[in-house]
C-alpha cells in the first residue's frame, strides 16, 4: 500500500504529510522547534510530552504551533499521565496525539472526540492488540533496538507481525532506524512509514547539550545496553517491562545486574543525581538508539527529512539490483 517512487502511504494520507517520516516524541530533547522543523520538512514532528510537565509544554507548544502550518503531535507516556492534561493539550489542535508504555484506552475518547488521530506506539503483540481495540489510527511497533525506553521485541520480525495483527490500521517501524535504508527496510515489511529518534537526537534544533551530541556522534551500536539501572539511581518510575537502551557508562558498567542492591543504597542514588546534576556523563543517561554507527554528523532536522525520504527512494528503487 504504498506508491514507490512519491512514498505515499496510508499513514501520509491520512496526516497530509509529504513523507512517511515521524519524530520519536522524546521527552526533553523533542521540543517545539524540533517538532516543527521536522514538520517543515515533510514528516510528522511530534513534541515530547513525557508525564506532562506543563510549564515546559506550555512554552514548546507555542513554539511548535507558530513555527509550522504543517501537521504536527504530542506525544505523552500513558503510564504518567492524566486525563486533565491531555485535555489541555489537545486544546492547542495538534494533528495527532500519541501514547506510549502504557494503556491507551481511558485517553481514547479525549482524542477521538477532538477529532485528532490517535497513534499509539507498542513493544509486543498484546499492546498491539489493545491499542485496535483503542481505536488507534496508526500504531507504533517498537522494537528493542530503539533508544531509550522499550521492550525486547527485535524491529525486524516485530514489525510484520504487527502490521499482519492490526491490518489495515497503518503501522509504523521504529528502533535501530537511522537512515533511508531503514525507512525503506519499515516500508518493505508492510509499514506505512517510520518513526526516528535518535537520528533527530543529533539535529541541530534538539534540547541536547554538545557533549552529548558529541557522545552520541563518538558512539557505536555496541557502546548501547538496555537496562533499569540508571532510572533506579535517578528514582524514576518507570513499569519494570520498559527498560532504558543507553550509552554505557561508568556508573551503569558497575551496577550492572546489581539492582536490587542499588536499589536499598540512599546513599549511592544521592551521590548520583548529585552528579547526574552536573551534567556527568559518567552518570546522566545518553539515550541512544542501535543505530548509532550510522550517524556520522549533525544537520537540521528539515534537512534529515529530506535526506531520509531521498535515500528511501533510491534503495527501494535498486532493491534486488544489488
Amino acid at each position: 500500500m504504498m506508491d514507490r517512487m512519491s512514498l505515499t502511504t496510508a499513514f501520509t494520507a491520512s496526516l497530509g504529510l509529504r513523507h512517511p517520516i515521524a519524530l520519536a516524541p522524546m521527552g526533553g530533547s523533542a521540543g517545539g522547534a524540533l517538532a516543527a522543523a521536522v514538520s517543515n520538512g515533510g514528516g510528522l514532528g511530534l513534541v515530547g510530552g513525557a508525564r506532562g510537565d506543563r510549564d515546559w509544554l506550555e512554552r514548546e507548544l507555542a513554539l511548535v504551533s507558530g513555527q509550522t502550518t504543517d501537521p504536527w503531535g504530542i506525544g505523552f507516556w500513558a503510564w504518567a499521565v492524566d486525563a486533565e492534561t491531555i485535555a489541555w493539550a489537545l486544546e492547542y489542535e495538534p494533528a495527532a496525539l500519541m501514547l506510549s508504555f502504557g494503556d491507551p484506552a481511558p485517553f481514547a475518547p479525549l482524542v477521538r472526540d477532538a477529532g485528532v488521530k490517535l497513534i499509539v506506539q507498542v513493544t509486543d503483540l498484546d499492546e498491539a492488540r489493545r491499542a485496535l481495540d483503542a481505536g488507534a489510527d496508526v500504531i507504533v511497533a517498537q522494537g528493542g533496538e530503539a533508544g531509550g525506553h522499550g521492550g525486547s521485541r527485535a524491529t525486524l520480525p516485530f514489525v510484520p507481525a504487527v502490521v499482519d495483527l492490526v491490518s489495515p490500521t497503518p503501522v509504523l517501524a521504529a528502533g535501530g532506524i537511522a537512515d533511508g535504508r531503514g525507512l525503506a527496510a519499515a516500508l518493505a515489511l508492510g509499514g506505512a512509514g517510520a518513526l526516528l529518534g535518535t537520528r533527530f537526537q543529533t539535529s541541530l534544533e534538539a534540547l541536547v547539550p554538545p557533549e552529548v551530541t558529541k557522545a552520541l556522534l563518538d558512539g557505536r551500536g555496541e557502546n548501547t545496553e538496555r537496562s533499569r539501572v540508571l532510572d533506579i539511581a535517578r528514582g524514576a518510575p518507570w513499569p519494570e517491562r520498559y527498560t532504558a537502551r543507553t550509552l554505557r557508562n561508568e556508573f551503569l558498567d558497575r551496577w550492572k545486574d546489581r539492582e536490587g542492591e542499588l536499589a536499598q543504597d540512599t546513599a549511592v542514588q544521592q551521590a548520583y543525581r548529585a552528579a547526574a546534576a552536573r551534567g556527568d556523563l559518567d552518570v546522566v543517561p545518553v539515550w541512544a538508539g542501535e543505530a548509532l554507527d550510522l550517524i556520522t554528523s549533525v544537520g537540521s532536522a528539515a534537512e534529515i527529512v529530506a535526506d531520509l525520504a531521498a535515500e528511501a527512494e533510491r534503495a527501494l528503487a535498486s532493491a534486488g539490483n544489488g
